[in-house]
């Protein structure tokens, strides 16, 4: 890594003026409720487990049990770097500072590839849950719900907190539901979780390797990532060095039982492994209850996913605003992606997320989950190597939470997660490899030429006493 920031500038840039920073309004419970809303279990309970029990069948469980250990390391490195350096650029702010400027472009390039795609696509899942009720087709029901979304990010954000936190309420009752039924309904033991097994396309079973669970862990990493915008939200929680870590910790563990019981649940009570493959989770409730029921189910996951799409866009807003405060593009561009609102949120980054978020809803977007399975892994992968300088120079006696076990941590994920890596499909590595070949080009023939006055990572002061 090349090019990396000196201490003193990276904890108090000496140059520019003072950078604008965003209001400390929430706790660790609003933190929370909002963190836990991104990670959205029962959308991905429905949207996004369906793909593994296709490929994985009853190791599906399995694969999402261990990349919840893998996150529990990265969680730790999430806790430590938020604290040292509490920033609304999140991963590249820390990644920036740690281990260089280019590194945390590049992980900025893959954060924002996450954040900026995945919004329009699960919103155009409501309109399969909005069925029982009314027919939508799926590109008007996402954009709507893209710019439902956008108007409620233009709000203050504690007033998000609780408007997130009642549907967070409803969807994971609707898991909950899940759970309740299939373990009711339970046609195999508990042994069918360590036997992995998935329905041919021919008829009859085949066997699950152990290669095909590496292979899906980027999809398992995927299904609980939301817990990292813990740190996007750092600069609007008040006392960050405890409530970034304690945010971050109580999200993973509570969106990792949200998803995994009714996984097991599902898993233990599918009629046969054809239904289990197939994935048809509505149809599954409807069989073990009624349709008023699956109807219900049907609508908690429709409110998840909006609200899913709420908190992606107020966390998407804040990285576009942090990269504009830290001179990331055009003076011009800077000015309006920095201005905030009456109501303290960055308004114009808001609408630059939500209004071509709706419009991503009528393009084709197929390769949407292996492209993000890759781009978290990498990303994963790039905060790991800045976790292994957390501890160098001014940033070893900074105030902040510290990781146990480190620098252990940080190694094995690096290794684990390079060979993840290596076991992704060719055209996914490709996509993701291109994009971020051009967001080089443009560090090459823009940012670095211009290093005194472009991409100034920020750290705003955290506002705590000594003691706090």
């Amino acid at each position: 890594m090349t090019e990396t920031i000196s201490a003193p500038q990276a904890l108090a840039p000496a140059t520019g003026p003072t950078p604008q920073k965003l209001k400390r309004s929430i706790g660790v419970v609003g933190g929370t409720l909002l963190t836990l809303s991104c990670v959205t279990p029962a959308s991905t309970l429905f949207v996004v487990v369906p793909d593994l029990f296709s490929s994985l069948g009853t190791w599906a469980a399995l694969t999402i049990a261990i990349g919840s250990l893998l996150c529990i390391g990265v969680a730790f490195c999430y806790s430590e770097l938020g604290t040292l350096i509490p920033s609304a650029g999140g991963e590249y702010a820390m990644v920036s500072t740690l281990a260089g400027r280019l590194a945390g472009w590049l992980v900025f390039v893959l954060s924002l590839l996450v954040v900026m795609i995945v919004p329009p696509v699960i919103a155009m899942g409501t309109a399969d849950y909005l069925a029982p009720v009314v027919d939508v087709p799926a590109p008007v029901a996402g954009g709507a719900v893209m710019l439902l979304a956008t108007l409620a990010g233009l709000l203050d954000l504690r007033a998000n907190a609780w408007i997130t936190g009642v549907f967070l309420v409803l969807e994971v009752v609707a898991a909950a539901l899940v759970a309740v039924l299939g373990f009711a309904h339970s046609e195999r033991g508990a042994d069918a979780l360590v036997h992995g097994t998935v329905a041919a396309e021919g008829g009859g079973t085949s066997t699950v390797t152990a290669m095909m669970v590496v292979s899906g862990l980027a999809v398992a990493l995927f299904i609980t990532q939301g817990f990292s915008t813990a740190v996007y939200l750092s600069e609007e929680l008040e006392k960050p060095r405890r409530n970034v870590p304690r945010t971050v910790l109580a999200t993973l563990a509570i969106s990792t039982a949200v998803i995994l019981v009714p996984v097991v649940a599902i898993t233990v009570g599918a009629p046969d492994l054809d239904a289990l493959t197939s994935g048809d989770l509505g149809a599954m409730v409807t069989a073990w209850s009624n349709s008023a029921v699956g109807t219900f189910v049907s609508l908690c996951v429709a409110l998840a996913i909006v609200n899913a799409g709420i908190v992606m866009v107020i966390q998407n807003s804040r990285v576009l605003f942090a990269s504009a405060r830290d001179k990331a593009w055009p003076e011009p561009v800077n000015r309006a992606l920095s201005r905030l609102g009456r109501f303290g949120s960055p308004w114009v980054a808001t609408l630059l997320v939500g209004i071509p978020g709706a419009g991503m809803c009528f393009v084709n977007l197929d390769t949407l989950y292996g492209v993000t399975g890759v781009s978290v892994t990498g990303m994963y992968l790039l905060v790991a190597v800045a976790a292994l300088f957390s501890r160098r120079g001014a940033h070893r006696e900074a105030a902040a939470w510290r990781m146990p076990l480190w620098p252990a941590v940080p190694i094995a994920l690096i290794v684990v997660f390079a060979y993840i890596l290596t076991q992704q499909e060719t055209s996914y590595l490709l996509w993701t490899g291109g994009i971020t070949a051009v967001a080089t080009l443009y560090w090459a023939l823009y940012l670095r030429p211009r290093k005194d006055t472009r991409w100034l990572v920020s750290i705003p002061d955290t506002e705590e006493p000594a003691g706090a």
